[in-house]
């Protein structure tokens, strides 16, 4: 069975993408589950969250060498030659997770990637062999480590990489942090992915038929609120407010503008869109940042801490596993 692509998007930054990719992979492979994550961030945040500074740099010294092994290593050729991509290797973090690294350089990709849009309207092989590259690129690798689950860790935009890479998803996640911002930015986020997958089947319907494309059909498979503060065992009255205001957003700016585009783009679930709650871990969630590890395996956090994060994640792994068929 092919793996299944998911891509964590909110265009807001500070929502906590990485550290939620981090978490619940890490929940996955407790569940037995492989796990491939994709660092198609140029900002590579969480190359560097996983691996030392000193060897992130030595990498990407090295990415455009016969040694390089980044995710620009492997598309440049089909940016610069039109050539084939590169075969690259997946770094083992452990033994059910995997780490394709980013790359600075990635900006030029997409740079190369708005140009490239506009070619595969044109029917241009070279533009539709420079939009699918990350694709294929990702698959043989998933195909190659029978990875169960892909995780896409992308920036906060709207730019042409993020583009092709819903577009390859079958799947996305929307964080959001509990505060106003977060739920200004809902607003346009359902119009900006409607608007790819319709100019995406314009595309598919007359790219020539020797030439393989990506699906172009990212389904919403749910939401994820974060960051509020717990009294009691319950969500502050004042993030209350604001997590009743973003389920609201949700299903105005993101469900029901998909389903008007596409109802199977949004299917729904028995259970809600919500796919769990991750409440503010403060200093811990930067602890584990410095060491590289998940929220329950952080040396500063207290047992209860751990208990707490790994009940989280597990609960949100299970629901990802059940919903994302």
């Amino acid at each position: 069975m092919a793996a299944k692509k998911l891509a964590i998007f909110n265009h807001k930054g500070g929502v906590g993408k990485t550290t939620l990719a981090v978490n619940i992979a890490h929940a996955l492979t407790k569940l037995d589950k492989r796990i491939l994550i994709v660092d198609a961030d140029p900002q590579c945040n969480i190359s560097s969250y996983y691996l030392e500074a000193d060897y992130v740099d030595q990498i990407l010294d090295n990415a455009e060498k016969a040694s390089g092994n980044t995710l620009w290593s492997a598309v440049r050729p089909v940016i610069d030659s039109n050539r084939d991509a590169k075969e690259i290797s997946p770094y083992k973090l452990s033994s059910h997770l995997y780490l394709l690294h980013g790359d600075l350089k990635l900006s030029n990709f997409e740079l190369e990637l708005a140009n490239s849009w506009t070619e595969c309207f044109q029917r241009k092989t070279r533009g539709l062999k420079a939009t699918s590259a990350l694709s294929e690129v990702v698959d043989a690798i998933a195909n190659k480590f029978k990875i169960d689950y892909v995780f896409y860790d992308i920036g906060p935009n709207i730019g042409s990489l993020n583009r092709v890479v819903l577009l390859d998803s079958d799947y996305f996640i929307v964080p959001a942090a509990c505060d106003l911002f977060s739920l200004r930015a809902l607003a346009t986020l359902g119009r900006t992915i409607s608007g790819w997958v319709t100019d995406w089947k314009v595309i598919s319907s007359i790219a020539p038929a020797s030439l393989s494309v990506m699906k172009g059909h990212p389904k919403f498979l749910g939401y994820i609120p974060q960051r509020f503060r717990v009294y009691r065992g319950v969500a502050t009255q004042g993030h209350a407010r604001i997590m009743g205001r973003i389920e609201k957003g949700i299903g105005s700016d993101i469900v029901n503008i998909l389903r008007a585009t596409d109802p199977s783009l949004s299917p729904a679930p028995s259970s809600g869109f919500k796919l769990g709650e991750v409440r503010d871990f403060g200093q811990r969630a930067l602890d584990s940042q410095i060491e590289g590890v998940p929220i329950e395996m952080s040396s500063k956090a207290t047992d209860l801490q751990r208990k707490q994060a790994a009940q989280t994640f597990e609960l949100i792994a299970k629901k990802i596993i059940r919903l994302a068929r």
